[in-house]
């Protein structure tokens, strides 16, 4: 199985549990890849797009896990419809479709695909993210059609919000 971790806005980092998830899955001799995509701090969608249909292209990952910005640059990946499918992927505190954010402009705004180029997906989101309300969660979810859990209390899910080591996330990749 091969696993890409696409981080949002500013890079996963450690303490970030896509910094620990890279770590634990190359530990048990898994294929990962977690590329630095271009300029994290100062994110243009169209580098990134180029980036990362490159990386799928090259890598060919059956497993996607995606964090905050990089859910929005999947959905415009899925938008534009020139990526093949994967078994599974993981969509992790997308920020809303309608961010507004000065530093992010070129990602937004965004419609919601119409498929997610993936066998299963899974949205999972925090009653509390900054980002996103719940409302907007819901709204996502119906939209995309696919399952969702809430995490209580678990702000952005990152690694201000505790999200260092994270078991139930490695327990989904090795599922």
């Amino acid at each position: 199985m091969k696993v890409l971790l696409l981080h949002g806005w500013g890079g996963s980092d450690f303490p970030h549990w896509q910094s620990w998830l890279a770590g634990e899955i190359a530990r048990d001799y898994g294929t990962i890849s977690f590329p630095l995509l271009d300029n994290p701090h100062f994110p243009s969608k169209n580098r990134w797009m180029r980036q990362v249909k490159e990386i799928l292209k090259n890598f060919a990952p059956d497993v996607i896990i995606c964090h905050s910005l990089a859910n929005t640059l999947w959905f415009h990946l899925c938008l534009e419809g020139e990526i093949a499918p994967v078994k599974r992927l993981l969509l992790v505190a997308p920020p809303s479709l309608s961010c507004n954010l000065e530093t992010l402009k070129t990602f937004f705004p965004l419609r919601v695909p119409q498929t997610l180029f993936a066998e299963e997906a899974l949205l999972v989101v925090s009653n509390n993210d900054p980002y996103m309300t719940m409302d907007e969660a819901k709204e996502l979810q119906n939209s995309l059609g696919i399952e969702m859990k809430i995490l209580e209390s678990a702000g952005h899910i990152n690694a201000d919000s505790g999200y260092g080591e994270w078991p139930w996330v490695k327990e989904w990749v090795i599922q």
